[in-house]
């Protein structure tokens, strides 16, 4: 037990702090509907802060302290409730895409203004407090332990005494009611996202002088605390206050169990969403009453005539044949574009058509690189180059019946998360096996013999493209196609005329994983060689965001997305591609902004034709909507 102690200790300090940022996060949700992806980009926005004003500008650290809690958590929390304040009533995948926005949105402010180097500092509280076992105990682990402790002991007696906790928890159930009872539903919802952000900023300050002051990893580290928040079932905050510890424990102990065993090096860090997949699926949560079963909406875009599609069509072949004498050296990342079109176009097929969120889309591609290279290349099976791309599909189906499993027990939100925990799941734990990119990170893969220089290779990917993208438009225009709409809309009432919605989730999950895994072998094709870094968890969250901002058309949309990721920064300047999460993060909330504004305008005309009752007027717009 002794030789434990140690990694109990450090497990008890990191785990406080899951389970206080999970804390903030579970308030903000149970008061708003909105899961706020941004909440690790401000607990590393908040340490950036604090660490400027005690390191570099010399303030004693209680100020510091309170000053970076309260610009970027209060100050913060008020900008998410702006830009949220329509997404929380409307479905929930406007509220991950826009709160996934504003996290790269975030993230990429602070990397743009501090750098991407890694910052060692110094703990603000040195020396030791103690000892337990012979193990000596830091001031700083011991402030992060009592003053999380007595964070989420304080707000649990706030909520349960205060006048305010008392209409948090009432906006919970009926925010109608509480308007009529005299209070404000968005004056509520704005205290609880000024607290719920405090405790995001508060986490990053503290958790900072263990990591070092780096975004990315201060933002992934407290989105850890999304395994903590699926312990207290997104409503308990004993329950995720015990689950944070809980995981930050068991990670610290895992460390020292599988630390000497290569394949499994990276389970402790992959524990709190290897926690947050088999929590959703084991022990589904109930969905708030204001969050709709849906996933997203499918409004239909107005369709083009006969002529005008026909001429399109010829303008876009005639383009595409003259892209290699137009665009010279910069070919091969036309071709990395045309691979592209096929991971939007699946991931549109499965977000778009059928309603079903999918976090996990970078991991699709990345099995189908890795198997494609195994198929193709001279150490592997060697097989036909056009074989081996469809077997590497192939080979990716059976991960999206995986993935697809959660599908059948969860929507919207909660698939989101359990989707996006399996991706990092598989960035920690598979791809550094020898079954994907190995020791060496990296998997090489042939062109085709048919097709060695560039200028075949990009015919030959855009003809596989453009199969593809016919064969996603047949697909949305045959039954299978009116049942995906079906099941985006109502899936209730698919089941009400016997049909069997678990099937039609999991057959759009394997036809996504599918394509998107061609899209991933030909993008490996079109560079030579892939590694984990082309397919991390978070490129899902980019993929995403660059989508909602590209259009609501399926194909257009997808090709639009493609060449905003793949193609504008070869001519744009490095700038655009260091900071590329940080332009469509921004973009997309800019974007909400102004529908915000759209939706606020014709709210006032229907308060004015109404009388001015705000209560009356949101129930005529919601009966009017559906």
């Amino acid at each position: 037990m002794t030789d434990l102690l140690p990694f109990i200790v450090v497990g008890l300090a990191a785990g406080s702090l899951y389970g206080l940022a999970g804390v903030g996060l579970t308030l903000t949700y149970t008061t708003t509907g909105v899961f706020n992806f941004a909440h690790g980009a401000l607990a590393a926005a908040a340490a950036f802060v604090f660490f400027t004003l005690h390191v570099d500008w010399g303030w004693p650290w209680p100020l510091a302290v309170a000053t970076a809690v309260v610009v970027v958590g209060a100050l913060g929390g008020l900008v998410v409730e702006r830009v949220t304040r329509n997404v929380s009533e409307a479905d929930s995948a406007a509220g991950v895409v826009v709160t996934v926005g504003l996290m790269l949105a975030v993230q990429g402010l602070v990397q743009w203004h501090y750098g991407v180097t890694t910052r060692q500092v110094a703990p603000f509280l040195a020396g030791t407090t103690g000892h337990i076992g012979g193990v000596a105990v830091t001031a700083q682990q011991t402030a992060a332990i009592v003053i999380a402790a007595a964070a989420t002991v304080g707000l649990f007696v706030f909520l349960r005494t205060s006048r305010l906790g008392t209409e948090m928890r009432a906006v919970v159930d009926n925010s109608s009611l509480l308007d009529l009872n005299g209070s404000n539903p968005n004056r509520v919802r704005t205290a609880a996202w000024m607290i719920g952000s405090s405790f995001a900023a508060l986490t990053g300050v503290l958790i900072a002088p263990f990591l070092g002051l780096d975004a990315s990893l201060l933002t992934l580290l407290v989105v850890q605390a999304f395994g903590a928040v699926a312990v207290g079932r997104f409503r308990s905050l004993p329950l995720t206050y015990a689950g944070g510890i809980a995981i930050g424990v068991g990670a610290a102990l895992l460390t020292k169990w599988v630390g000497g065993h290569t394949v499994l090096a990276g389970l402790p860090a992959a524990l709190p969403f290897l926690v947050l997949f088999l929590a959703l699926v084991i022990w589904p949560p109930p969905a708030l009453a204001r969050q709709a079963a849906g996933g997203v909406s499918t409004r239909r875009t107005i369709a083009m005539p006969l002529k005008a599609k026909a001429g399109a069509g010829i303008v876009t072949a005639a383009l595409v044949i003259a892209v290699p004498r137009l665009v010279g050296a910069k070919l091969p990342t036309f071709t990395s574009g045309a691979g592209f079109v096929i991971v939007f176009v699946s991931l549109a097929l499965l977000v778009r058509t059928s309603g079903q969120i999918s976090l996990c889309h970078a991991s699709f591609g990345a099995v189908g690189a890795t198997s494609f290279a195994y198929f193709a290349s001279s150490s592997g099976l060697h097989l036909p180059w056009f074989l081996a791309l469809v077997l590497a599909g192939l080979a990716v189906v059976p991960l999206g019946a995986v993935v697809a499993i959660p599908a059948i027990r969860l929507s919207g939100l909660h698939l989101a998360l359990a989707t996006f925990g399996f991706a990092i799941l598989m960035e920690r734990v598979a791809y550094p096996s020898a079954l994907m990119f190995g020791a060496l990170g990296l998997r090489r893969a042939p062109r085709p013999s048919f097709a060695t220089g560039d200028t075949q290779l990009f015919y030959v990917t855009v003809a596989v493209a453009a199969a593809v993208c016919g064969l996603v438009v047949v697909i949305t225009r045959t039954r299978l196609g009116r049942l995906l709409r079906g099941l985006a809309e109502s899936p209730l009432a698919l089941n009400t005329n016997g049909l069997n919605v678990s099937v039609a989730r999991i057959v759009v999950f394997a036809i996504s994983a599918f394509l998107a895994g061609i899209g991933g072998a030909l993008f490996a094709a079109a560079t030579g060689s892939v590694n984990g870094h082309s397919f991390g968890s978070f490129n899902s969250l980019l993929y995403l965001v660059i989508l909602a901002v590209a259009g609501r058309a399926l194909i257009p949309s997808a090709i639009v997305a493609a060449v905003a990721l793949a193609v504008a920064p070869a001519y744009l300047p490095n700038a655009f591609v260091e900071y590329q999460g940080l332009i469509f993060g921004f973009t997309t909330v800019v974007l909400v902004l102004a529908t915000t504004v759209r939706v606020n305008a014709r709210s006032t005309r229907v308060v004015a034709r109404l009388g001015a009752n705000p209560v009356r007027a949101r129930l005529v717009e919601s009966g009017a909507s559906t």
